[in-house]
């Protein structure tokens, strides 16, 4: 049999050869993605971390001030790395790395609450480093109100008051009901929306490097010739083997998230691996997209790396989409990844009906098909053959 006539598992067969060979792939298709999947949801084993490194500067040395700083000390956020002795100290501290932020009470705190007057305790945490530091702020603004709190009770029954003080400082009383993530768990929002995220970046780089590298390689026109001319013919047998890798892997990030780590699955399985199977398609579609419009190696990747990174905010993992600029927020809907994540709000936490995600589904349609226009210029790039650094 000809070439021609079976230029399709031709170009099969050697696009698997040239994965197994080439160093590049095994790391792009399977070992960056696995160890993305493996670490973000190892760091996130506990649901948020836990015991941020801070310090305690106790300037008063009162009963008081040392209940204070048991008080913080207590807390399952905080591990207190140090007791400096002054500000300067502590500051120090901060900007060599060593703690996160710490608690200073000032001098004559005791006395100046007692005689009425209003001490002020200041902490400080270093926003360099985002999450550690701003849970590090809450359990420092949580523990001072609770000695507030602790304080005023004293104050109110020194005066002669015997009844319940708790109707007195906190007269209204508020009942939390998070839905979808009652556990207030990091790790049920965050990997299930990161690690999809990690997948489409691989996915646009890998699609973007194999047909790059045809180019660079000399090969395009072959792969022409082998397809018969037909552009489409030559991309569907070239990019089919990693279809086949992406889907085997976001099957495996399915597993893992809901199976092996017990994340919850509140709606059908039936309708979330139907997601997944899509989303691979649709990054696809977006990549060769991508590629269609710069048709070029180097360019592309630096698009398609642009873009995947520009995802993890502007897909709204991180900001909602409603808050941001109007101008800005549009661009969160162009991205495949939006859709998974959609998707797997709508079914997994919430286990609504279908019917409501309906018009995420078809997005993935529309990404499959949007590169179908653009072609034309794929096939004039592999037939001018022309690599340009």
């Amino acid at each position: 049999m000809s070439d021609s006539k079976n230029g399709f598992g031709i170009i099969f067969r050697r696009t698997w050869v040239s994965i197994v060979r080439n160093p590049v792939c095994w790391m792009g298709f399977f070992l960056l993605p696995l160890f993305c999947f493996l670490f973000l949801t190892s760091m996130m084993e506990d649901g948020l971390p836990t015991k941020v490194p801070a310090a305690i500067i106790d300037k008063d040395g009162t009963s008081l001030s040392r209940e204070v700083s048991r008080t913080l000390a207590g807390m399952q956020m905080v591990d207190i790395e140090a007791i400096p002795e002054s500000y300067t100290d502590a500051r120090q501290l901060v900007q060599e790395g060593k703690i996160f932020g710490f608690f200073l009470i000032p001098e004559n705190f005791q006395s100046e609450l007692l005689s009425g007057r209003k001490p002020v305790i200041t902490f400080y945490t270093n926003m360099t480093y985002y999450v550690p530091a701003s849970l590090l702020f809450k359990t420092f603004k949580a523990t001072a109100l609770y000695s507030k709190a602790g304080i005023a009770v004293q104050v109110i029954q020194q005066v002669g008051y015997t009844e319940n003080v708790t109707p007195l400082l906190n007269p209204v009383s508020v009942s939390t009901r998070p839905i979808g993530n009652p556990w207030l768990n990091y790790g049920i929002y965050l990997c299930n929306s990161f690690i999809p995220g990690v997948l489409q970046v691989m996915i646009f780089l890998m699609t973007c490097y194999t047909l790059g590298m045809e180019i660079k390689h000399g090969q395009s026109r072959r792969l022409l010739q082998l397809a018969d001319g037909s552009v489409l013919k030559a991309l569907t047998a070239k990019l089919l083997p990693q279809t086949i890798i992406w889907t085997v892997i976001a099957l495996f990030m399915e597993a893992w998230l809901f199976k092996f780590n017990h994340f919850p699955m509140n709606g059908s399985w039936l309708w979330i691996t139907l997601s997944q199977l899509m989303f691979v398609l649709a990054a696809q579609g977006f990549a060769l997209f991508i590629f269609a419009i710069l048709p070029n190696l180097r360019l592309s990747l630096s698009v398609s790396a642009l873009i995947g990174i520009l995802s993890f905010s502007i897909a709204a993992f991180s900001f909602p989409v409603e808050s941001m600029y109007g101008a800005i927020g549009i661009f969160s809907w162009i991205l495949p990844v939006r859709y998974n994540f959609l998707i797997y709000v709508d079914q997994a936490l919430n286990g609504i009906d279908i019917f409501y995600s309906r018009y995420w589904f078809v997005a993935y349609i529309i990404f499959m098909l949007i590169p179908l226009p653009f072609l034309t210029r794929i096939k004039r790039a592999f037939a001018d053959q022309v690599y340009v650094p």
